[in-house]
């Protein structure tokens, strides 16, 4: 079971569908038990860096998801959902992110137009990525967005593409993707990303195993989980 996850925010159900189209067994949830307990995890994204992440604070997604990434199974974070992984964005002041990646979300250039939105070429660094399996080199995807992330680590860069600046459009490290673009608006080459995400959770959930990212990144988050956990029943019991 694919979990898309419901924030309050995003696109979800064209999100939804574009996995439903590809075969993938779907649901849309706002539960974080759902997020959990499922095989594999898209979380979408559209609007502002702030708004998203507080909500996902309020509904305690944002433990559920940290902890999720923790246990090794796919992941698959889409535009604002991308942006979130890292540590922080500028949009509108310093907010801080779900920190799963070091690196900052910035802002397109002074004198750039923004947003950045329409067709664009994606140039493939991570050749044997495979969400990218089946995706030709200078590929024209979808993109609607002002910011775009800045990762310290290089070696997660999965894609890059070229607006003004070259930026980086897909992060993959073990369980983790990230994409700037929009499969689910990206036509047949979008809907092949997402068969490829479908066909790797369904991998995984057979072999009940994947590479886990390091612990120097992951390594407080069980005991961040265990303690909202633990505030919640006590709030609840009160």
């Amino acid at each position: 079971m694919i979990t898309v996850v419901d924030y309050g925010v995003g696109n979800l159900h064209s999100v939804a569908k574009a996995l439903e189209k590809v075969g993938a067994d779907t649901r849309v949830s706002s539960d974080w038990r759902d997020v959990e307990k499922s095989d594999g995890v898209v979380l979408p994204g559209v609007g502002a860096f702030k708004d998203s992440m507080d909500a996902m604070h309020r509904s305690e997604l944002a433990a559920a998801i940290k902890a999720y990434i923790a246990s090794g199974k796919p992941f698959l974070g889409v535009c604002v959902g991308l942006q979130m992984l890292f540590a922080e964005s500028e949009e509108f002041g310093i907010s801080k992110g779900l920190g799963i990646f070091p690196g900052r979300v910035v802002k397109f250039a002074e004198g750039q137009k923004v947003p950045h939105m329409g067709w664009n070429q994606v140039q493939i660094k991570q050749k044997d990525n495979t969400l990218l399996k089946g995706i030709a080199e200078d590929e024209y995807l979808y993109f609607l967005h002002s910011y775009y992330v800045v990762p310290e680590n290089k070696a997660i860069v999965a894609a890059q593409c070229s607006y003004g600046v070259d930026f980086t459009c897909m992060v993959s490290e073990k369980n983790v993707f990230g994409t700037q673009f929009h499969p689910e608006k990206s036509q047949a080459a979008g809907l092949k990303i997402y068969q490829n995400f479908s066909e790797l959770v369904e991998k995984m959930r057979n072999e009940k195993g994947y590479g886990i990212l390091s612990s120097d990144v992951l390594e407080p988050v069980h005991q961040q989980v265990l303690e909202i956990r633990s505030n919640n029943i006590d709030t609840h019991k009160n």
